[in-house]
């Protein structure tokens, strides 16, 4: 990226060194560390298995149903989806464990569900989570023609129905994943810059594509060689599995950014941006069913997109306990604070932002 977007490092200060100052002393107050507890190394365990567990039994030969195939290649669909919004996706900010090898290591479960820990990081921490919600910045936004996510992207024709059809793409965006689109973005991000060295390039095209070939094998090979069904039987129920994990995770992040109520700056004739980094993260971003535990724990807390955005080096066990902070502080200072009461309203939100995008 040649000129990539500045922030202000002067208004607002008070604001940032006041909410930083009471996220810190809640810790040390309470005594507890940033990083995962007990809940999350449960939570880690069960993902894994949820997802490893089916595709386990599946490799086995042992099953002889057909609808039986079905049920474990969704069972595993949920264990991808909650594996990469509540392990990897903590792994690889770095909130996970204080200790960067683990960090490391649990990182790679988005490689052993089909997609790629270095190409996330790139697209996900450097350019989501630092130009969130900027035309041409912000990579979340960087859709197909056909799909408008920004009002500052050119409008067609066709957009007007992308409310409806949005959701087949959600579903099959995990199928991008483990096919063209990360092998693409990789690509990309050396034209950018963001991976300047040729032979980091080469390194990670090399180990992207052998993680690919190794998911292929025991996702989908080696259940068409060992089950006694039609391979086509066997696909079909792996493409049901990515469906599943696609919608989930696309309406799960989506929620959090393309909304009424948050903002879509542009920079400024220097590439500046007329605001604070957090105070734009404030703006730009909109938390949902805050006071529903069970589901928090199962979505990997981004119901507290707020809180993850701030604060992405605590674990997200911890974004329930500090919103209210988050919230004060914001509201003391005039700030904004998006929120959602529940899931559906935040969909139906969505659902309005898309139509209102395609108009």
């Amino acid at each position: 990226m040649q000129h990539p977007p500045k922030f202000s490092r002067s208004l607002d200060r008070h604001f940032v060194k006041l909410l930083q100052k009471r996220v810190r002393q809640y810790f040390k107050e309470n005594q507890i560390s940033t990083h995962a507890n007990s809940s999350m190394i449960t939570k880690t365990i069960v993902m894994l298995l949820l997802f490893l567990g089916p595709i386990s039994i599946l490799c086995s030969g042992i099953v002889t149903s057909g609808w039986m195939v079905f049920l474990l290649y969704i069972t595993s669909g949920f264990g991808m989806a909650g594996i990469g919004m509540g392990v990897m996706h903590d792994a690889i900010h770095g909130s996970y464990s204080k200790h960067s090898k683990l960090n490391t290591i649990l990182g790679y479960s988005m490689n052993i569900i089909g997609a790629n820990a270095t190409v996330w990081h790139l697209q996900h921490n450097v350019l989501h989570h630092t130009y969130t919600n900027i035309h041409e910045a912000d990579d979340d936004l960087n859709m197909p023609f056909f799909l408008r996510f920004s009002p500052h992207k050119k409008k067609y024709k066709i957009h007007r129905f992308q409310f409806i059809y949005v959701w087949f793409f959600y579903s099959i965006s995990t199928l991008a994943w483990i096919t063209a689109k990360d092998f693409v973005r990789l690509t990309r991000y050396r034209k950018m810059g963001l991976i300047e060295d040729k032979k980091e390039f080469y390194r990670s095209l090399f180990h992207l594509t052998l993680w690919k070939l190794a998911y292929y094998m025991y996702a989908i090979v080696l259940p068409i060689l060992v089950l006694p069904f039609s391979p086509w039987l066997v696909i079909l129920a792996f493409i049901s599995m990515h469906l599943v994990t696609g919608l989930v995770i696309s309406c799960v992040f989506q929620v959090a950014h393309v909304m009424p109520d948050v903002n879509y700056p542009l920079t400024d004739n220097q590439g500046n941006i007329d605001n604070n980094w957090l105070v734009h993260q404030l703006l730009t971003t909109s938390n949902f069913s805050p006071k529903n535990k069970t589901f928090s724990w199962l979505i990997g807390g981004l119901n507290y997109q707020i809180e993850h955005h701030l604060f992405p080096n605590i674990c997200h066990v911890h974004y329930r306990d500090i919103s209210p902070i988050v919230r004060d502080t914001a509201l003391e200072f005039g700030i904004p604070y998006n929120q959602k009461s529940t899931f559906t309203g935040a969909i139906a939100d969505h659902i309005a932002m898309l139509r209102n995008l395609g108009r």
